[in-house]
């Protein structure tokens, strides 16, 4: 058990089968909450398992070495656990918030989940789950813009496909395909289980010893993750069923770890986000019904996403405004009091997120996976704290959004033409 400095509210641990362990004490607050992070995603997958990750999350529900589907879930139940799981592009995370009482029994759950069955009448049933997932998201406009989008970005990458995955590609997964997944991708020394809340340390390791310590050893991180390329052009895809019609311009922007991650963040707010340059506008001038600036992260790169809903007609006209909107912040300095709007709006929300386990454990579960260990409440506050109108004009002078990008357009009008 190593304490991280002595006024350091994290205790790291490292069990023999290179399972971390990472624990913030929270003594003032009466729960506590505890995740598995894994560190795989869609990212992770190949073409032809483009979607195991997320059906793999599915899974780790319907069956472990001590407990059927029913069980896990009426244990959850038990305990008044709030709990659930998401898979992204770069992780998978599976996580319980109960009261501090609970909090060996969550991690024995939790734990037991991580070792998964996979019971073959299960994986059939929950297949067509997923299948209905994909069909409901490919009927709404802006999940087909934004498969688009990485589609034509990312081509050539991983980041390309979907979270959800394809129809063909989530019909024609077997098994015992995801059970090789499984086996090199679960492994103790590529999962972290991280304990947020009012814990005692030393009780929260010997859980882990006890639940996960004799978990084999898989070896190294099995996958090398290649940057992608981002490309530049122009997009189109027609599709007749939807109403309306979406554009959206599309810049390289600061990654999770870049320096200016935050500005990045402050700009997309400033932008796109609420009582924005683009809500007073572009939506109160009556262009669109919903308009947007969208900062969109990974470790190795990130996209800065400016996008609208439009009547088809009107797709010229908006893309006219975003270009215009995009112009302007580029080339006349931001005011002050638009930078210090956002900063106390991020500042809110994590202060708010600092008072409860769970919100906590999800940003301490995003810096171990992308920095490789936690930061404070005061190191998260004091990285708002360094935007500023220079750290904007610093941002633009990296990242512009006044010249090449994307244009992505997507609905029932074929627009604009391209060759």
């Amino acid at each position: 058990m190593v304490p991280m400095r002595p006024e350091s509210p994290y205790t790291l641990h490292t069990l023999p089968n290179g399972l971390r362990i990472v624990i913030e004490r929270m003594p003032d607050v009466r729960s506590a909450a505890a995740g598995f992070l894994v560190r795989t995603g869609a990212r992770d997958e190949t073409p032809e398992l483009a979607g195991v990750s997320h059906f793999l999350e599915h899974m780790c529900f319907k069956g472990s070495p001590k407990r059927d589907w029913q069980r896990i879930n009426i244990e959850f139940d038990e305990m008044g656990s709030n709990y659930n799981a998401f898979t992204s592009e770069e992780r998978t995370f599976y996580y319980g918030w109960v009261r501090r009482a609970d909090i060996e029994r969550q991690i024995e759950l939790l734990a037991d989940m991580m070792r998964a069955t996979l019971p073959p009448e299960e994986f059939s049933m929950e297949k067509n789950v997923i299948l209905e997932e994909i069909a409901m998201a490919n009927d709404r406009i802006e999940h087909a813009a934004f498969d688009f989008l990485r589609e034509r970005i990312f081509e050539g990458h991983p980041l390309a496909w979907p979270v959800l995955g394809y129809e063909p590609t989530v019909r024609g997964l077997a098994r015992d395909a995801m059970a090789d997944y499984f086996a090199g991708r679960y492994t103790p020394e590529n999962m972290v289980l991280i304990v947020a809340g009012n814990v005692e340390p030393p009780r929260v390791i010997d859980a882990a010893a006890e639940y996960c310590g004799a978990w084999q050893s898989g070896g190294s991180r099995p996958a090398v993750r290649t940057r992608p390329v981002l490309h530049h052009g122009t997009g189109v895809k027609t599709i007749d069923r939807f109403q309306q019609q979406i554009v959206a311009l599309n810049y390289p922007a600061a990654s999770t770890v870049d320096p200016l991650y935050e500005t990045a963040n402050a700009i997309a707010s400033i932008l796109g986000g609420d009582n924005s340059r683009f809500f007073w506008n572009i939506v109160q001038a009556g262009l669109s019904p919903r308009a947007g600036a969208y900062h969109l992260d990974y470790a190795d790169c990130g996209l800065m996403i400016l996008s609208g809903q439009c009547e088809p007609a009107g797709a010229e006209q908006l893309t006219e405004a975003m270009r215009r909107e995009a112009a302007r912040i580029r080339h006349e300095p931001v005011a002050e009091r638009e930078v210090q709007r956002v900063k106390n709006k991020r500042r809110t929300a994590l202060a708010v997120e600092a008072e409860a386990p769970y919100y906590r454990l999800v940003q301490i579960m995003d810096d171990v996976d992308s920095r490789g260990a936690p930061r404070t409440v005061e190191e998260r506050l004091a990285a708002v704290d360094a935007v500023s109108v220079k750290s904007v004009a610093e941002y633009f002078e990296r990242f512009p959004i006044d010249r090449d990008g994307y244009l992505i357009s997507v609905g029932p009008r074929h627009w604009p033409q391209t060759n």
